[in-house]
């Protein structure tokens, strides 16, 4: 690995139901990445994945329980909100009733702000994202789709979200779903550049993937898919392999 390179995908649309997405993406990086080549990997944002999936809601459906009257009250936010937050999780982790955060276990296992609801990006002002049911079989779905139009076996897909981060500020672009690759790369038992033997060296490549790929879409930049070339991984594991930290392991929960 030597020069990897970051190429934002130009002239897609704003997604809904019914486009298709792989179809789309493949034709996209024919003008902008002269097609998809192998070992190539795709960083897809979560908020075309779900617009496509259907997991835009309308507040104005939502009617809140009296749990969440009484939490969006302390957190002064939106009632029906904080019931799609609620129905989202799984467990509430943290809340800062002066500043308005709310920290959950999403359903999905993932720690973030809000279960991972978002409506940046989202016509309309009672409109909302939700995660994806299940980012993995999205990201297969998108995979499976890629290789058959592009003839290409030895690609990666990967679905990215922002999160905040603990003991740190700012956010950084998360993979929440990742196919065809492992989303590590396992340097144990390998030997560093002078000589030492690496013992616990596991690197989270799909994370460092998906927070390069922000660096192209932005957040106004209107280009939601990434394709990044030149970047080391390894083939998807067949037992699966998540990025999530088992609770028993968490020092910090």
């Amino acid at each position: 690995m030597g020069n990897i390179e970051i190429i934002g995908l130009h002239g897609l649309p704003e997604f809904d139901t019914s486009h298709d997405l792989p179809k789309l993406i493949y034709e996209s990086a024919l003008s902008s990445a002269e097609g998809i080549k192998p070992g190539d990997v795709i960083v897809v944002t979560q908020k075309v994945v779900s617009k496509v999936e259907g997991m835009v809601r309308d507040l104005l459906d939502v009617t809140p329980t009296s749990e969440a009257l009484e939490l969006a009250d302390k957190l002064r936010k939106d009632p029906r909100l904080v019931q799609m937050i609620l129905e989202q999780s799984s467990e509430i982790v943290r809340t800062d009733f002066d500043r308005g955060v709310l920290i959950t276990e999403s359903i999905h296992g993932f720690i973030c702000a809000n279960a991972g609801i978002d409506s940046s990006n989202i016509e309309g002002d009672t409109k909302i994202a939700l995660l994806p049911r299940d980012s993995n079989a999205s990201a297969k779905k998108i995979l499976e789709n890629l290789k058959n139009l592009s003839d290409t076996n030895s690609i990666g897909v990967i679905i990215s979200d922002t999160f905040g981060r603990p003991w740190r500020d700012g956010h950084v672009n998360f993979a929440i779903g990742c196919a065809g690759m492992s989303p590590y790369i396992d340097y144990k038992d390998t030997v560093d550049a002078v000589g030492k033997i690496l013992k616990v060296t596991t690197i989270a490549v799909a994370d460092e993937l998906a927070a390069a790929s922000e660096l192209v879409t932005g957040k106004s930049l209107n280009i939601p898919v990434v394709l990044i070339r030149g970047c080391e991984f390894k083939p998807e594991s067949l037992n699966g392999e998540s990025l999530l930290r088992p609770k028993e392991n968490d020092l910090f929960r």
